[in-house]
């Protein structure tokens, strides 16, 4: 329904941020990183948002999120059966992108139901074993030769570059942010995201 929206930051909660946009202040929950990534009150505001809307409660929320990459984060994880909208915010205002990748990827589901209120063992299995296949799924052989990035081919190159591709970048964005990565799993994939979105 709305791709983002933007406009004077009018009020700032725990929960949720109100945008006037044009006279209309559109109240929008989100979580903790882009709550604290919004300026003072009365500075330029722009949101990508979900707008979660259920006919049979006549219920309409709507969510926003400060980066595309957490956007895509919070739909993939709402789209696990039996993940709902609080539960996806409480998990996004408590484990950052590349480590709930890192929990998925190496099938942490305990860190994960330890950091998200709501979220119980069964909850987090099923979100790692849903979401696992989608992170390790990304085929990255199949590009156009003059669209490869020469990136090392270790197993946690690969797994970083199948992390960036599944949060919405390009398989050649993923390769070009991952180029000097060092260290941990973790640490590629904080790298790369430092790099995505400097851009």
């Amino acid at each position: 329904m709305f791709y983002y929206i933007s406009g004077k930051l009018a009020h700032k909660s725990e929960n949720f941020a109100v945008i006037d946009a044009n006279g209309i202040g559109f109240k929008i929950y989100s979580s903790t990183a882009t709550l604290n990534s919004l300026g003072d009150i009365g500075t330029d505001a722009k949101l990508y948002t979900y707008v979660n809307l259920k006919t049979t409660s006549d219920i309409l929320d709507i969510y926003g999120f400060y980066t595309m990459e957490e956007l895509n984060l919070f739909e993939m994880i709402i789209s696990v059966n039996g993940i709902g909208t609080k539960t996806a915010i409480s998990l996004l205002s408590n484990i950052s992108p590349s480590k709930f990748a890192l929990c998925v990827i190496s099938g942490d589901s305990k860190y994960i139901s330890d950091n998200t209120h709501g979220l119980g063992k069964k909850g987090a299995e099923r979100l790692v074993l849903e979401l696992r296949d989608k992170f390790k799924g990304v085929e990255l052989n199949e590009m156009p030769a003059q669209d490869f990035v020469p990136v090392s081919n270790n197993d946690d190159n690969a797994e970083a570059v199948s992390a960036l591709v599944v949060l919405g970048y390009s398989a050649v964005e993923a390769k070009n942010a991952l180029k000097g990565a060092t260290g941990t799993l973790e640490d590629k994939i904080k790298f790369g995201l430092k790099n995505l979105m400097k851009g």
